[in-house]
């Protein structure tokens, strides 16, 4: 049962990681971890994604100018960010927050530390790359379930070649400054990014693991 222990470690060590290393990933390793993701299941085949990856000076303009953009109250969201969670999910959230910022020794109280590590998301946590995942028009919600399998399949196929990854819905809210800047066009519509590259397993904030629900919160077997 080699394959079976390959892969339960592949997804057991695939976490939000919030700290990288400035080394960029080679190009080969690069094609490489893209093309396995390509595997990723679509309806009819479809694969309705397009995905950008910044790197080298590209990265380094958006680094600069996103923070700036967000500071200044430029948002543009392609998509509505108005889930509300409640209940045990409510619950979740709190709790990881709670271990992330307790990592970091970040008190509750503590808002402008706290602030200051959000923002660290529009500077991609120092990573040498990041990949936006766009949904081309005119696709919807079953499409971005889609999106969702193939970032799933990108995340583990990053775990697996070595490499660290953080999925960030932030970004999504520089959805127009994005597109300006890597020169993609109006009909993609920005969903999420991706920031990746090697982890710093020295900084603080990496040693969070968060825990996931039992199976039986989440599944029901009927027979």
């Amino acid at each position: 049962m080699e394959a079976t222990e390959t892969f339960k470690n592949i997804v057991n060590n695939r976490r939000s990681v919030r700290a990288f290393l400035p080394e960029p990933v080679s190009e080969s390793t690069l094609h490489s971890v893209f093309a396995t993701a390509q595997r990723a299941p679509s309806n009819c085949n479809t694969q309705p994604w397009e995905v950008a990856v910044a790197s080298g000076n590209a990265i380094e303009r958006l680094r600069k100018l996103i923070p700036e953009a967000f500071a200044a109250g430029q948002w543009t969201m392609d998509f509505p960010y108005d889930g509300k969670y409640e209940g045990v999910y409510k619950e979740r959230q709190h709790g990881a927050a709670a271990e992330l910022y307790g990592a970091m020794g970040i008190g509750r109280e503590d808002k402008a530390l706290r602030q200051a590590q959000f923002m660290k998301n529009f500077e991609f946590f120092d990573a040498p790359h990041v990949a936006f995942l766009f949904l081309p028009e005119p696709f919807g919600i079953r499409e971005a379930a889609d999106l969702g399998m193939y970032a799933q399949n990108l995340m583990l196929s990053m775990t697996a070649h070595g490499l660290a990854s953080c999925p960030q819905t932030a970004l999504s809210f520089m959805a127009d400054l994005v597109r300006r800047e890597l020169g993609i066009g109006e009909h993609n519509k920005l969903l999420f990014g991706i920031s990746f590259g090697y982890e710093d397993t020295n900084n603080s904030a990496n040693k969070c693991w968060t825990d996931r629900a039992a199976v039986t919160e989440a599944v029901s077997f009927h027979s």
